[in-house]
């Protein structure tokens, strides 16, 4: 007997206009299982089934496998997480837009190369073999993206201080007129897109990552138009910048994913001027750790993270680890902490981590949806534990009237929750 509110397989697979061996098909591949099995085998679907293979549909015309589709998939409980879902799918197109254009220009130049000398350009071949093995890139990078806005949804939504993270990171920087800056590992540019009218009009920023896609998403989202603004690709340990040419560098939660910390701190002071300024981030042993022993609460085996990060570089030895190349470090804290008493963006957060938590959460989701329901209830505390460190670059002296104007170095300069 159907019940109200889910579509046969021939009802479903015409609202998709699909064929019901397509959606049999989906099924197999587990890749799309139906909301309702019947006990005489009928399968049932709903409108959020169809969010779901619409999400399969989009992924496999722009090329991508039924394995890496798997991979990709995301399940968003209601309207407000399908829009996020749909935003981030967006976001795929235009990058898969980007670079098929790339791909056009590559064939143009061959042929161009071809017909004038007869003869290959084998650099604009290795361009062309490179730019059509992209997938794998973007793939990562809808994932990354999809882990990232789940995570920062929850710090902007629930978080006390309202002096937000990046707002506050741009007031510790003292940016002055005609700076010269650069910030390592940009990510989608958001320390700039919140900060924009602060920005004198005169600074010349370049902003740079190891990933083609984050700088992208920074492009697209500051706009090309801005000529404050310069790309480029490249590792934190190997800056493409000259000798004593900046005045401040940023990397803000960078310096822990860095294989060597030291060499990317010694880059950073070979770029900047004498008695430069570097900003960087990280945070301590006690951020969100509610979180995780909210979810070893319900699996003792959960591990939200494979490596504590703030053990490598964190607010407790980062210090130590400055002090190495840098003649002057401070570190200042970020006062904040988060309460929250729904359920799906801390279920959502914590299934953003890079643990093992969807192999043993995936497949008894509502019973731990029903646990975290119970603990957020009458509100839940989280702590949040980060801060940044500015460091100055080596100078002839030390005295403070050559470090940049609007840095406070006797004044703790975090702020109490409101």
């Amino acid at each position: 007997m159907k019940r109200e509110g889910y579509y046969s397989s021939g009802e479903f697979a015409r609202l998709a206009g699909v064929t019901v061996r397509t959606i049999r098909y989906y099924d197999k591949q587990n890749i799309l299982k139906p909301s309702y099995l019947s006990d005489a085998g009928a399968r049932f679907y709903t409108d959020r089934d169809l969010a779901r293979l619409q999400q399969i549909l989009l992924l496999k015309y722009l090329g991508f496998s039924l394995d890496d589709i798997r991979e990709m998939l995301i399940d968003d409980p209601d309207d407000r997480y399908l829009r996020h879902s749909l935003q981030l799918q967006k976001k795929l197109v235009q990058d898969r837009i980007e670079q098929m254009q790339l791909v056009e220009q590559a064939i143009e130049s061959t042929v161009s190369a071809l017909e004038e000398n007869h003869q290959i350009d084998w650099s604009r071949m290795l361009e062309l073999i490179h730019l059509t093995a992209m997938e794998k890139s973007l793939k990562t990078q809808y994932l990354d993206a999809g882990n990232i806005s789940a995570r920062i949804r929850l710090h902007r939504d629930y978080s006390r201080n309202k002096t937000g993270w990046f707002p506050w990171i741009y007031d510790q920087c003292g940016i002055r007129s005609g700076m010269s800056i650069l910030e390592i590992g940009c990510g989608d540019g958001a320390l700039w897109t919140e900060n924009r009218r602060k920005l004198p009009r005169d600074a010349d920023i370049l902003l740079s990552d190891a990933s083609d896609g984050m700088l992208r998403d920074a492009r697209r989202n500051i706009g090309a138009g801005d000529r404050r603004f310069s790309w480029r690709v490249f590792p934190a340990h190997q800056i493409a910048a000259k000798d004593a040419s900046v005045d401040l560098v940023i990397a803000n939660h960078v310096l822990f994913y860095c294989d060597d910390i030291l060499r990317v701190c010694r880059e950073i002071c070979r770029v900047l001027k004498p008695g430069g300024v570097f900003v960087c981030s990280t945070y301590g042993r006690n951020h969100m750790r509610e979180v995780t022993e909210l979810a070893q609460g319900f699996d003792s085996r959960v591990m939200l993270s494979g490596e504590k990060l703030y053990e490598k570089f964190g607010l407790e030895n980062g210090e130590e680890i400055l002090r190495r190349c840098f003649v002057r470090v401070e570190c200042r804290r970020y006062a904040d902490a988060i309460v929250i008493d729904e359920a799906e963006p801390l279920i959502d957060y914590i299934m953003s981590c890079h643990g093992n938590q969807k192999e043993l959460l995936l497949e008894r989701y509502q019973e731990f949806r029903e646990y975290v329901e119970t603990a957020v209830k009458d509100g839940f505390y989280i702590t949040k534990d980060a801060g940044i460190f500015v460091c100055v670059s080596p100078d002839e002296g030390t005295d403070e009237e050559k470090y940049p104007a609007g840095l406070q170095w006797s004044d703790s300069l975090s702020l109490t929750l409101s």
